[in-house]
């Protein structure tokens, strides 16, 4: 009997433990069309900056969670690298369809820029990092910065670049229809209900109508569509029994990533890992994502 996928639970999630972070804000508004535009910022416990910004991005499906569940728990070791988290809600399926929720995402960005010296941030030194609908947010940051109809520059601070320096998807869609079946590919046949193609599958309800009906606005949502030359180094990794989001997902949109410009990807296939699996969380992983946002920042910073 196959397993109810990640996105049909209730998603009641619990918060991070952060009663112990001595500094931090909630709450600051980025934008002022929602309520959903906020963010929380999380310093390290000594010094002055400017810290190198770690952008946490939530997952749920495009309908849960939240920036501060425990989601976010992983990003904020972060913080003994120096490295500040800011962690943002946005507009979800419930309130907004695409592309609401990644003009969200490129305001809290110009928001971390236009506010940067106030927060102690460093506005060149700013890293994506989500897992699946957050880690799907963090690809459009890196590929998208500088598609105009995937903008709202009403939403604040139309001066400022709405860039990133570097990304870290976990998990990530990157290619809506070919979902279900690359899950077939891989065994996993789910109850036509919970089929991503579905008219209430997250994928249709954040775009607002089932996407086997509208081909031309999916390839629009579809990270994959804007892979170039120039984009911002890219960490992805993607459990191998994941039956929620194929592994497949990842690996085309690295193997497209890697033709267009070959340094900027590494994508790691981690065996027997599931969905939101542990393995994504152990200290030896979390190290080596913090690793890369290490080079790949320094090196944004050198350039």
């Amino acid at each position: 009997m196959p397993r109810e996928p990640h996105y049909a639970v209730p998603f009641t999630i619990p918060d991070a433990r952060t009663d112990h972070i001595i500094r931090k804000m909630f709450d600051l508004p980025y934008a002022n069309l929602s309520s959903a535009q906020k963010v929380d910022i999380y310093w390290p416990a000594e010094g002055n900056g400017p810290f190198p910004v770690i952008l946490v991005i939530h997952g749920g499906a495009f309908m849960g969670g939240d920036k501060r569940d425990i989601q976010l728990t992983p990003m904020l070791e972060g913080l003994k690298r120096g490295y500040a988290v800011v962690s943002m809600n946005y507009r979800m399926s419930g309130e907004a369809i695409f592309p609401a929720l990644v003009q969200d995402v490129r305001a809290a960005i110009r928001w971390v820029r236009a506010n940067a010296e106030k927060f102690l941030l460093d506005p060149e030194k700013i890293a994506a990092w989500g897992g699946s609908a957050g880690g799907y947010l963090s690809l459009m940051a890196g590929v998208a910065a500088d598609i105009p109809e995937l903008d709202d520059p009403t939403l604040g601070n139309p001066d400022q670049p709405g860039h990133v320096q570097a990304v870290v998807a976990w998990f990530p869609p990157t290619d809506f229809l070919k979902m279900d079946e690359q899950l077939a590919e891989s065994g996993f046949v789910q109850p036509s209900e919970f089929a991503h193609s579905g008219e209430n599958s997250p994928e249709s309800l954040i775009l607002g109508q089932k996407i086997t009906e509208i081909p031309e606005l999916v390839w629009k949502a579809n990270p994959e569509t804007y892979i170039r030359p120039g984009l911002p180094p890219f960490f992805i990794q993607h459990g191998a029994a994941d039956d929620t989001v194929p592994y497949q997902q990842s690996q085309s949109f690295a193997e497209k990533l890697r033709a267009a410009a070959p340094q900027t990807v590494t994508y790691e296939l981690l065996p027997h890992a599931r969905h939101a699996d542990a393995a994504f969380e152990t200290p030896q992983n979390i190290q080596k994502v913090l690793d890369f946002l290490d080079r790949s920042l320094r090196a944004s910073h050198e350039s």
